[in-house]
């Protein structure tokens, strides 16, 4: 079979979540639906946080960092998804494939180094708190942040030229709904040994590091909670980290649901799991966040309904 040079190559087929022309208005609507509530979701957590002065502490500033990862994670593949449905289309340039796949990768490496850094977070709070802001100043915020950046930036960039040095033939189908890295890597035509190790070792850097930060400052949480004497205190402290745990669980769990399945061929489960992954989180995180949250509650009822 020849093979065809990547610069000659003119575009993918995005198979999507369905090829039945009945369930696309369905799947059009149901995706549109989750997609707004997404962004004015994150969008009101993060004009909350910098509207409300209370709310202007490093906790806050991670999670507004947080909201609009989510935001720029989610707008990476539904949009291009609902244009390919409302225009009938499956199609995605080469260009655009590799723009797309670049930036999922940026926001996602963010979305998971802000987790690990809000761990780190409520690890300075609950442990030394006599030396939180001292520990936790605005400039060490900033720094942590650009590192988060820096990160994934360079993940990003490091799995595009990856996918830039392979070659593909005539099968450009992708079975997902947008360009992920595993899909697009196992349909080229060239040698992917080097990408499959660049995979497994991100993931296992990327995602195992951080993990176990995370594991190492709950586990040092835990032991000074259960030091606290009174049972009020032992839950103002456990109420504080409550929201964080939640998105954390949810992060991981689904992210580790997308890392079992792309080995597998591409199936239902391995399409729920990259739904969850790649929309649901997102979607879910601002309630995660506001519901348990009687500041950000406040911070929320001053900036929807100003007296």
């Amino acid at each position: 079979m020849k093979l065809r040079n990547q610069t000659q190559v003119s575009g993918f087929l995005l198979l999507g979540l369905s090829e039945d022309p009945a369930l696309q208005p369905l799947i059009f609507g149901l995706f549109l639906s989750m997609y707004l509530v997404t962004i004015s979701g994150n969008l009101l957590i993060t004009l909350a946080i910098l509207s409300a002065s209370h709310l202007h502490t490093p906790m806050y500033f991670f999670l507004a960092n947080l909201s609009l990862a989510d935001v720029g994670f989610t707008s990476t593949t539904v949009p291009k998804m609902l244009v390919n449905i409302q225009t009938q289309s499956q199609a995605i340039s080469y260009a655009g494939c590799l723009t797309q796949m670049f930036f999922f990768l940026i926001f996602a490496g963010r979305e998971n180094f802000l987790l690990t850094v809000m761990s780190y977070d409520r690890f300075v709070a609950i442990c030394h708190p006599l030396h939180y802001m001292v520990i936790m100043s605005p400039w060490l915020c900033v720094q942590l942040v650009l590192v988060c950046w820096t990160i994934s930036v360079l993940h990003g960039l490091l799995h595009s030229f990856m996918v830039l040095r392979l070659s593909f033939c005539t099968h450009l189908e992708i079975h997902h709904f947008f360009c992920e890295l595993n899909q697009v890597v196992h349909i080229a035509c060239s040698d992917t040994f080097l990408n499959d190790l660049m995979m497994y070792l991100a993931a296992i850097l990327l995602l195992g590091g951080p993990l176990s930060g995370i594991l190492y400052s709950y586990s040092k949480i835990v032991s000074s909670i259960r030091a606290i004497s009174s049972t009020q205190g032992k839950y103002k402290a456990f109420s504080t980290c409550a929201s964080h745990l939640s998105a954390v669980s949810l992060f991981y769990g689904t992210s580790l649901g997308v890392y079992l399945s792309a080995s597998a061929a591409p199936s239902s489960a391995s399409t729920a799991a990259l739904v969850m992954y790649t929309v649901v989180t997102p979607m879910l995180n601002p309630f995660i966040y506001s519901l348990r949250n009687t500041d950000m509650k406040k911070a929320l009822r001053r900036l929807l309904f100003p007296k």
